[in-house]
């Protein structure tokens, strides 16, 4: 399963690719420049067929493409043969104005966002489905004592309605991660709904205004507050062959208590299972099916990692359907915001974040791709390609802010090359552009290999 995951998230990863050189493409014929071959994929030509001056190439690996233009890489003949500049040829890359070598350069990255903004589009224009929880939540120091985290410190409780944060309104858990988690370390204002419980129903409920600043998660650089959603202990489904199936419990069964212990919520669950440290044995439960009590003994795998096998009732919330007009602003809002937290999350690298975790690698995001698809295709034909899209639109983003940072070798580092050039209003030296492109190789090589260490480090962890 790891393997097919793997190979469907590089089929993802190759469309996102191809759509960042076809930008390449598009313009450098649009400038005049001649484009020897373009293909999809790497690796040795599966096929190959010339049209108009092009030879387009089917390659042997599904990881992406290349436009490979006219000359791009004759100053390193120049050098070679000493010449002070490239020569001049008509169609050659380097023979084009600096200004439209720029506009190649920056048409992959801007294909991408295009790309992005595409989905979302389409995404808001036909509307979409997705699970989440409610606004309620447990605070994680109820459930874990010893954790202390901003939300218990600054009052939240558990059975709080977080309603709005900085003015945003709040109307499920989904909207409370991605409002925090790109927040961290950024003091919010919260608004908290509290309503009375069992004696004190009655009471009015009551808004209460606080401010919390989220704490960074070293492994991923998101913030977080220390607040699980509010489930009730309701039994949505049962993993096949899991210990929760084999102990009889099934989808619609409602947990009262497990091993003598009230559960009045799913996250009271993983406290019962932690057991302070020690995990028990087994799990004798109380349950209510069918309108009458019922008891299982479900036994605890001692793998740490191992879940017993169940998953909660979940909200079904639907987005509106906006207008052909209204689809296309929200799509390219949503990847300006997109964006933007992109290019937040680099400077996030620099502030203690585990690196090996927060950088992946090839291997890592074509298995997260190809694990989005593969999960979101087995619940529903729609649900899998919608979530597949979004998941596509994110990496095209990350992928257009990658290559668009001034390191050498990268688009963003020939735009830089190329703003020197028309500053200087005269070529540069092959010498320097050699130079310059082999600390690019070194810095990406360097880079790439931390990734993959990184990649070979998470799956071996699991």
């Amino acid at each position: 399963m790891l393997i097919v995951k793997i190979l469907l998230g590089l089929v993802c990863l190759g469309v996102v690719v191809f759509v960042h050189e076809l930008g390449h493409f598009i313009v450098a014929r649009l400038m005049g420049i001649d484009v020897e071959a373009f293909s999809i994929g790497w690796g040795k030509p599966i096929l190959a067929k010339k049209i108009g001056g092009v030879e387009y190439r089917l390659g042997m690996f599904p990881i992406g493409g290349y436009c490979k233009m006219r000359g791009e890489n004759e100053f390193e003949e120049a050098w070679k043969n000493d010449r002070a500049e490239v020569a001049p040829d008509k169609g050659n890359f380097f023979e084009a104005r600096p200004a439209a070598r720029i506009f190649v350069a920056a048409a992959g990255p801007l294909f991408n966002l295009l790309f992005a903004a595409l989905v979302f589009i389409i995404t808001w224009g036909i509307g979409f489905e997705f699970p989440t929880m409610s606004n309620r939540v447990v605070l994680v120091s109820d459930v874990f004592p010893e954790e202390d985290y901003p939300a218990s410190r600054a009052g939240i409780k558990t059975g709080d309605r977080i309603i709005e944060i900085n003015g945003k309104k709040v109307e499920n858990y989904r909207d409370v991660q991605t409002l925090i988690a790109v927040n961290a370390e950024k003091e919010l204002h919260f608004k908290i709904l509290r309503e009375g419980e069992g004696a004190a129903a009655s009471v009015r409920p009551e808004i209460i205004d606080m401010y919390i600043e989220p704490e960074m998660e070293k492994s991923s650089g998101a913030g977080r507050i220390g607040v699980y959603y509010w489930a009730d202990p309701v039994i949505e489904s049962v993993m096949p062959d899991s210990p929760a199936a084999e102990a009889g419990l099934t989808g619609g069964d409602r947990i009262i208590a497990v091993n003598g212990e009230a559960v009045a919520y799913s996250a009271a669950l993983l406290k019962i299972i932690d057991g302070g440290g020690t995990r028990p044995q087994t799990l004798d439960m109380e349950l209510e099916r069918d309108g009458q009590i019922a008891r299982a003994r479900v036994t605890v795998p001692p793998d740490d990692d191992t879940p017993i096998g169940i998953s909660w009732e979940t909200l079904k919330y639907h987005t509106p359907r906006y207008s052909f007009f209204g689809a296309i602003g929200k799509g390219f809002s949503e990847m300006c915001d997109t964006l933007v937290v992109s290019v937040r999350s680099l400077a996030l690298l620099f502030r203690g974040v585990d690196l090996t975790k927060a950088v992946s690698g090839p291997v890592r995001v074509s298995y997260m791709a190809g694990e989005v698809a593969a999960n979101s295709f087995s619940q529903s034909a729609g649900a899998g390609l919608r979530s597949t899209a979004n998941f596509l639109a994110l990496i095209s983003i990350a992928l257009a802010v990658m290559n668009l940072l001034p390191l050498p070798v990268l688009d963003g580092g020939l735009i830089v090359l190329f703003l020197i050039e028309m500053i200087r209003r005269r070529p540069l030296h092959p010498r320097f552009i050699s130079a310059y492109q082999t600390v690019g190789v070194v810095l990406i090589g360097a880079l790439m290999l931390f990734a993959v260490f990184g990649d070979i480090l998470f799956f071996v962890q699991g």
